[in-house]
């Protein structure tokens, strides 16, 4: 079985804002899979189900943005998954253009604070991630206040897009495709370019 961990926080003040498009991803794949939700659980929002002939768990932390890694950690420790095999990890990134995703097999935090949580608590950086960008911040806000913001119309569109192809991307990696996914979707600028 698959964990596939979107990260955000809960609540209805935050739907929409950038730091959420992980949640945004889970919920692509909750609508187009038909995936039940099986409530709360392990400290994350769960359902069970398939996509691509594997046998999924989908989960949001509940415990917001900076303890995503308590969720990961007891999810992981329950179904006995493998991280390095059977745990993806979707997020926002700030390093990236809206529209832009890429997907790795491993590495660090990058500065961002629920997947520093999340590598503490595993003790490891080797997990499959896919990144979804959310633009670089203005210099006059405040990171905070930038990654709890709504986007504007034209990034919004583009980074709905860009939750289209994450949800496209995972799909390969469930059939083993990491590198094809990688191949397809890394290069891409803004949600368009050249496929592979």
């Amino acid at each position: 079985m698959y964990i596939i961990v979107g990260l955000g926080n809960p609540g209805r003040k935050y739907d929409g804002t950038k730091h959420n498009v992980g949640f945004d991803v889970i919920d692509r794949l909750v609508d187009e899979h038909g995936i039940p939700s099986s409530g709360i659980s392990l400290k994350a929002m769960v359902g069970k189900g398939m996509i691509a002939g594997q046998k999924v768990l989908l989960a949001k932390p509940m415990t917001y943005m900076n303890l995503s890694g308590e969720a990961v950690r007891a999810l992981v420790d329950y179904y006995k998954v493998d991280p390095e095999q059977e745990l993806v990890v979707i997020y926002d990134d700030i390093s990236l253009e809206p529209g832009q995703i890429r997907i790795r097999k491993k590495g660090s935090a990058g500065g961002h604070n629920g997947m520093k949580n999340i590598i503490a608590h595993l003790g490891t950086e080797k997990f499959p991630r896919i990144r979804v960008g959310i633009g670089a911040k203005p210099p006059e806000w405040d990171l905070a206040d930038y990654v709890l913001a709504p986007f504007g119309r034209e990034a919004g569109k583009l980074v709905s897009d860009a939750v289209k192809d994450a949800a496209s991307a995972l799909e390969m990696i469930l059939q083993g495709d990491i590198d094809r996914a990688m191949n397809r979707y890394n290069h891409r600028e803004s949600g368009k370019g050249k496929e592979a």
